[in-house]
């Protein structure tokens, strides 16, 4: 299956440039251990993979919580630096020339509410930058990526998941969960992530993942 998906991803040589890969899903869905075995995949074919989360681009606490703590449009729509996000990650990589290039991989840790300080990192026009994310296919991300794949899981599984691993209450439909359910429920809504998605995968058994369209 990683293999197959691999194979989707072209080759910066193609491209004349880095390649862009983006994974995306609702919260819970796997992303991150997805997109770290796909970098695998894709190193094993001779890349030099990139990997780097949206969350290291989180926007300051008071940003983040601007229209209320309980807001699942503020959840939605201020939860991540997107200009900071494209313009030190995304957009050096996407210049069309083949020389290095200098990114940084996060601006923000959410947990201390402060710049890591990563240093920049000058990488190969032959990098492919495997992203792991929610909320990948906004409209201000949707035109730079090469590939996007999407983890299909339902809440009920995502939820019973995150119980497990972060403590939240596995009912989707707690209040405690609504301002992260429906604010990535507003994101479902408004971009149709699965059917905008080159690559979709049935995620609800991580163990057995199934591709459902793309490759």
């Amino acid at each position: 299956m990683l293999d197959r998906v691999a194979a989707v991803v072209p080759a910066a040589d193609a491209l004349g440039r880095p390649v862009l890969v983006a994974v995306d899903g609702v919260d819970g869905a796997g992303k991150t251990t997805f997109a770290d075995a796909l970098g695998g995949a894709l190193a094993d074919r001779g890349a030099a993979v990139l990997r780097a989360s949206v969350d290291g681009f989180h926007r300051p606490a008071a940003e983040r919580y601007r229209r209320g703590r309980s807001s699942p449009e503020g959840f939605y729509r201020d939860s991540y630096d997107l200009e900071a996000f494209c313009s030190v990650l995304l957009d050096p990589l996407r210049a069309g020339d083949r020389g290095p290039r200098r990114v940084k991989t996060a601006v923000r840790d959410v947990r201390t509410d402060t710049d890591p300080g990563l240093p920049w990192r000058t990488v190969p026009h032959t990098t492919v930058l495997v992203v792991d994310g929610i909320f990948l296919q906004r409209a201000e991300l949707a035109d730079r990526w090469d590939v996007t794949v999407w983890l299909d899981v339902p809440f009920d599984v995502t939820y019973a998941r995150m119980a497990v691993r972060d403590g939240c209450p596995p009912d989707p439909d707690d209040p405690a969960n609504a301002r992260y359910r429906q604010g990535q429920a507003l994101y479902l809504a408004e971009r149709d992530p699965a059917g905008r998605a080159d690559v979709v995968l049935d995620n609800a058994d991580p163990g057995r993942p199934r591709i459902v369209r793309g490759a």
